[in-house]
């Protein structure tokens, strides 16, 4: 039996395997949700004073591809245990020449061209347990945390990166890269960098009140903004694992430097303030 300290935390981070490992008296639980099974257990301990659940977003072994990943079950997953901050680090093609491998960037802005994502809890439809959301339209011109932006480029900056201040994030479906024109459309419009998982991570998390932040790095330079062969996932596994401890050591930076709960007076916190959701809320 998992004790409710245990079993409880107040920032989630979603990424690759290999982070959880760090955390100090890890708690595995399973969390059962009304829009199925997150990708994997939740993994809760004790980083720097702040208790924390971290995800596998692909699961453990790595079994899902983008498109397949349960979103919703996820973020209500992690809301359910008590998170209110999320970090969700990803790994991303740059868009631009001078966003070559090892560059890491926040962005302030997003992109979906996603095709066949679910991502609203608030679609009116009745859920397996009979509860139906009402149809709510949220605002979300700025999608990303401005307060978990400040605090993960510090962090960054603290362990000797220096970080791109903001950009544009586009989401595509996968798992397939992007085509050379695909690439070069994308760049054209003046995004920055292209992955597969942040959307719609972003979106759902502000649906649930959660504060959500990524931090992108840079393992390849996407098909349109380099000559050769384009981009190749050998490689990219390659750069991510070269990159992957410092990346971590950022993280953790952040997860310390992110206020509590209680002193959240951000965008994402009040983003629900006078809606009716139909939804109760973890």
């Amino acid at each position: 039996m998992v004790n409710a300290e245990a079993a409880a935390a107040e920032i989630g981070v979603i990424g690759g395997s290999g982070f959880y490992s760090f955390l100090e008296d890890v708690t595995e639980i399973r969390v059962e949700t009304p829009y199925g099974p997150p990708s994997d257990s939740l993994f809760l301990g004790e980083l720097a004073g702040r208790r924390v659940a971290f995800l596998p977003r692909h699961g453990r072994g790595h079994h899902l591809p983008p498109h397949r990943i349960n979103y919703r079950a996820n973020l209500w997953a992690l809301r359910s245990v008590g998170v209110r901050q999320v970090l969700g680090p990803c790994a991303v093609g740059g868009l631009r020449p001078e966003y070559g491998p090892g560059t890491l960037l926040v962005p302030d802005q997003l992109v979906d061209r996603t095709k066949a994502r679910v991502q609203t809890f608030y679609d009116g439809e009745t859920r397996s347990d009979g509860v139906q959301p009402n149809v709510v339209h949220l605002g979300f011109g700025d999608p990303y945390c401005p307060v978990g932006r400040k605090v993960s480029l510090s962090a960054a900056r603290g362990r000797g990166w220096e970080p791109v201040d903001g950009g544009t994030l586009v989401v595509v479906e996968g798992p397939r890269f992007s085509t050379r024109a695909e690439s070069r459309w994308h760049a054209a419009m003046g995004w920055s960098v292209v992955g597969m998982t942040g959307h719609p991570e972003a979106v759902l998390a502000r649906e649930l009140s959660l504060c959500y932040t990524t931090l992108t790095l840079v393992t390849d330079l996407d098909a349109g903004a380099e000559a050769g062969e384009g981009v190749n996932h050998g490689d990219v596994l390659k750069v991510f694992a070269a990159n992957v401890d410092r990346l971590r050591s950022v993280l953790f930076d952040a997860v310390a430097a992110l206020p509590s709960g209680e002193d959240r007076d951000c965008v994402c916190a009040h983003g629900l303030d006078g809606i009716d959701t139909g939804l109760e809320l973890p």
